[in-house]
């Protein structure tokens, strides 16, 4: 079992528009990376994400709810609705907290962190992330929400595996030393 920030990246290490947009991941489309994706989500035991991620999801209409019965735990001081026939708690939890509940409900299943970047780096600066597997997408956004910003200083990873796309993305494994 292994806490995940599984997440894409632009070349220059932007996960979201200023805007929260991702339409340029979109442009890509998804069919190269189903298989891939549904290989990392069959091990995924639980889901931890922050508000802004779960508004992009519910923005995009109930069925954009990909995660069934996933324990999920979004991180905020806002109140934010539920989504039907999911198991998801919405609250300030502190991210020992939310990682100790996470890793509980996920069994020896993974947790997933999906973002946001802030949200992965406080998993990442309090020493609870085990890896990153990012896919780089070919495509400069020159600003926007940074793909981890943490606070804690220099971390060591060690790249772990690589996956190469048709379209010229990759994806980059990496574990995280303390």
């Amino acid at each position: 079992m292994s806490t995940q920030y599984y997440v894409a990246s632009t070349v220059d290490g932007f996960i979201a528009d200023n805007d929260d947009g991702i339409d340029w991941l979109l442009d890509f489309g998804f069919d190269e990376f189903t298989a891939h994706f549904d290989a990392f989500l069959a091990g995924v035991g639980a889901i931890v994400m922050g508000s802004a991620t779960y508004e992009y999801i519910l923005g995009e209409g109930p069925s954009s709810w990909s995660y069934g019965s996933v324990p999920t735990w979004v991180l905020t001081t806002r109140d934010l609705p539920g989504i039907e026939g999911a198991r998801i708690e919405i609250g300030p939890l502190p991210v020992a907290e939310a990682h100790a509940r996470a890793t509980a409900a996920a069994g020896d299943r993974n947790v997933w962190v999906v973002g946001g970047g802030s949200v992965a780096a406080q998993f990442a600066d309090a020493g609870l992330l085990d890896e990153v597997l990012v896919t780089v997408v070919p495509v400069f956004l020159g600003e926007g929400k940074r793909l981890l910003p943490v606070t804690s200083g220099p971390r060591r990873a060690r790249l772990e595996g690589s996956t190469p796309f048709p379209s010229g993305c990759i994806e980059l494994r990496y574990a995280l030393g303390s």
